[in-house]
């Protein structure tokens, strides 16, 4: 209400001709002559002040003055009353509303409480609130109809007794009533400053303990926050404020991304105080974004955003919003050179680095003998060494390495040790300029479920040590920023692991450098579509899905494998020669879709490439698979790749290639192989030819079944009822089966034939 408003009744000795013995209306009735009222002068009390005999069962005191009621303004009338002498009376504040037409306004609360008189000389205080709006508090609620009022007091009850009265006040009270009664509470009411340097923590908790249920504003300015603090009650910031970064700041009843940003006015300080407190309070186990956008101009340390810890190993959650890079330097990854040594039987260290103070954690390794996705995993400056995550299979005992430091939009590499961290329906827009999430050096549990990540520079995800341990990955989506680029021209990485028990389940990885690189044990990789194929015709076709460990011990089931390759290779083991250790088994390949389009005939759609010497299949089950090449054809749909050694074929066990379907492959591999052979001259030694089938070039080792089709015949056109004895391994290239008869005879039989001995 504005201040100009003139509320104030006349005082009584300006004369008793304004005020009414009724309604204060115009020509109404006035106490001015009247012979139950007077003016007294020198109360000792009021000072001068109405004296009234009660004469009416409703004594009525008002005031012919207009009192203006406007939307929005909360009046409050005050009225101190005494009895002097003979009955007691009950006293109440009281109006009389009109319309702008000079009209009563009929059917309103017209009479606030009242209160009874007991004790002669006692001064009794008696108020009544008067406004339009419904609001909890108000005495007399009236509407938008009335323009104005007649406001004093009544005398009710029994009639003769004789009391003196005050002068009546009116006052606006809206802003006392907006706090108090309205649900809000201001933190300036409680001595906060907002200069940005005094601390005005105590007005902040003295403003929250106040509030009781209601809502804590935050006026503008820039207040400062001296140490942590926790508000109970829900809080609106028009201004912001400033804290130590070791302080948190919980906002129990808006623990969401918006308010931490209307607090801090920043999108990304926002996120790192929502961080933080997430981290530091117990009442919530996620931070909601809000569906907010936060642009980000460089890598958020996530560690540093929670500054007092770097071990934290609760679930908690960060949900529903996205982050956005833009362009700024602050992405240009950091690149150094040093010379170190290596000892493969210390395959998780290189040691004397010539400049280890300028190699940061989470840098990629590369050079000679280095397989793909190494990291440092730590540094050691005075000892002038790195931690790193995978052995090397091949570098000169002492050479030069490039380490690479990539920027993400998080950065939880501080963290020693992370577990439990879910990020559900977030998206990373990394527009070309930067890399998505680098996690923890230790940890386990971290997931990530309907999230995107969005062009990115290189990476995806990137574990530079075990916090990959038991990840996972459910419904994403990975969209590369080299689309356009020929596949085998691609460098980015969706993610790596190197720890075990990863579910990598119901993603999609469109046109990635490569999909996934995997380390470890323990995998199951189901439902997913590894999408990397290209614009071009005859076109090379690269890995999508990378197995690094002989081992593996994993599951690839229900997948759409899409002009990509699974390949697996030993390229993480400091000594790849085969000894005494598992061969390249535990992988079980089923239910899965292999397409390609417009590929070159070469391409194959499972690779395994051994680092080193002597190693074999013992233990592959590749079985009711869909091969299919849509546009052109393919040779056939495995390989052995030996660019650096061929396979021992007489160590392979356990291996099945059975009921797939074939369609646009110009040969099928199966194992075992149920093969027709028609043997049309005489012969005792029948030699079959199974090994276009066999899977990656193997051996004939095994017949587990020979059945005839028909007679038997010898020369003499007579029946033969022998049967024959098997030679396996037969040829130069012992690729070949021999059946061999005690006659020479001719006819057609069905062989089973294996690529391996499975037991």
């Amino acid at each position: 209400m504005s201040t100009t408003l003139d509320l104030m009744p006349s005082p009584f000795v300006d004369g008793l001709d304004q005020w009414s013995s009724e309604n204060g209306t115009s020509g109404s009735a006035t106490y001015n002559g009247a012979a139950n009222a007077a003016f007294v002068p020198s109360d000792q009390d009021f000072g001068g002040c109405l004296e009234l005999l009660k004469t009416e069962s409703t004594q009525k005191l008002r005031w012919t003055g207009q009192t203006p009621i406007l939307p929005g303004t909360y009046l409050r009338v005050t009225a101190k009353v005494k009895a002097m002498s003979g009955t007691f009376p009950s006293v109440r504040v009281a109006g009389y509303a009109m319309d702008g037409s000079n009209n009563h306004v009929a059917g309103l609360d017209e009479t606030a409480p009242s209160v009874a008189l007991d004790t002669y000389g006692e001064v009794v205080t008696v108020t009544g609130i008067v406004a339009a709006g419904n609001r909890d508090g108000v005495d007399m609620i009236w509407g938008a109809a009335p323009e104005y009022g007649h406001f004093g007091i009544d005398l009710i009850g029994p009639s003769g007794g004789i009391v003196r009265v005050d002068d009546i006040e009116i006052e606006d009270v809206t802003g006392t009533f907006l706090r108090d009664i309205l649900d809000v509470v201001d933190v300036r009411d409680y001595g906060a400053v907002g200069n940005g340097s005094t601390d005005d923590r105590a007005a902040f908790a003295a403003a929250d303990a106040a509030a009781d249920g209601r809502t804590v504003i935050v006026p503008d300015g820039n207040y400062h926050i001296g140490s942590s603090l926790t508000i109970q009650n829900k809080v609106r910031f028009d201004g912001t404020v400033n804290m130590p970064a070791s302080a948190h700041l919980a906002l129990l009843r808006n623990f969401d991304l918006e308010t931490y940003i209307d607090a801090f006015g920043d999108e990304v300080t926002g996120f790192k105080k929502g961080f933080q407190a997430l981290m530091n309070y117990s009442d919530h186990d996620g931070f909601d974004l809000a569906g907010r956008t936060i642009n980000v101009w460089g890598p958020i340390d996530m560690q540093d955003a929670l500054n007092t810890s770097d071990t934290f190993l609760i679930r908690r959650v960060i949900r529903n919003g996205q982050f956005y890079a833009q362009d700024d330097p602050a992405w240009d990854p950091d690149v150094t050179t040093s010379q170190g040594s290596y000892n493969p039987n210390n395959p998780l260290m290189l040691t004397g680095l010539t400049n280890a103070s300028q190699i940061q954690p989470g840098s990629q390794i590369t050079g000679n003998g280095v397989g793909r996705e190494v990291y440092v995993k730590s540094v050691n400056v005075g000892a002038a060494s790195c931690e790193i995550s995978q052995p090397l299979y091949g570098p000169n005992s002492t050479q030069t390495y490039t380490f690479t430091r990539y920027k993400y939009i998080l950065d939880f590499m501080g963290f020693e040790n992370l577990r439990r961290l879910t990020f559900s329906e977030v998206e990373f827009q990394m527009n070309g300029y930067c890399n998505g999430v680098m996690l923890s050096k230790e940890g386990e549990n971290i997931q990530f479920k309907d999230c995107f990540f969005i062009k990115p520079e290189h990476k995806g995800i990137t574990s530079a040590g075990r916090a990959c341990q038991d990840l996972h990955l459910e419904q994403c989506q990975w969209i590369s920023n080299e689309q356009s680029l020929e596949a085998d021209q691609r460098v980015s990485v969706g993610f790596n692991v190197n720890a075990n028990d990863t579910k990598i389940r119901d993603c999609r990885f469109q046109r990635m450098g490569l999909s996934a690189i995997i380390n470890g044990t323990g995998h199951m990789v189901t439902g997913n579509h590894f999408f990397q194929g290209d614009d071009f015709s005859n076109a090379p076709r690269v890995a999508g899905l990378i197995f690094t460990r002989e081992a593996c011990v994993a599951t690839v089931t229900g997948n759409y494998i899409d002009n990509c390759s699974i390949e697996w290779t030993n390229e993480h083991d400091s000594k790849p020669d085969f000894s005494n250790e598992y061969g390249f088994g535990g992988l079980t390949i089923t239910g899965n879709i292999f397409y390609c389009s417009n590929a070159i005939s070469s391409f194959r759609f499972l690779r395994v490439k051994p680092y080193g010497n002597d190693h074999f299949l013992s233990g592959l089950q590749v079985n009711e698979n869909t091969f299919y090449c849509a546009t052109g054809t393919i040779e056939r749909v495995e390989e052995w790749d030996t660019t650096h050694a061929g396979p021992d074929y007489w160590r392979f066990r356990n291996i099945t290639f059975e009921r797939n379907n074939f369609n646009g492959i110009t040969q099928r591999t199966i194992s075992p192989v149920c093969l027709e052979f028609n043997q049309t001259s005489n012969a005792t030694t029948w030699t079959l030819d199974p090994s276009d089938y066999l899977p990656f070039g193997g051996n004939a080792r095994t017949v587990s079944a020979v059945v005839t089709e028909g007679e038997i015949k010898n020369s003499s056109n007579a029946r033969v009822d022998s049967m024959p004895y098997v030679n396996v391994n037969a040829g130069s290239q012992n690729k070949y089966v021999q059946l061999v008869w005690p006659q020479a005879c001719r006819g057609t039989v069905h062989t089973t034939i294996r690529v391996d001995k499975p037991l």
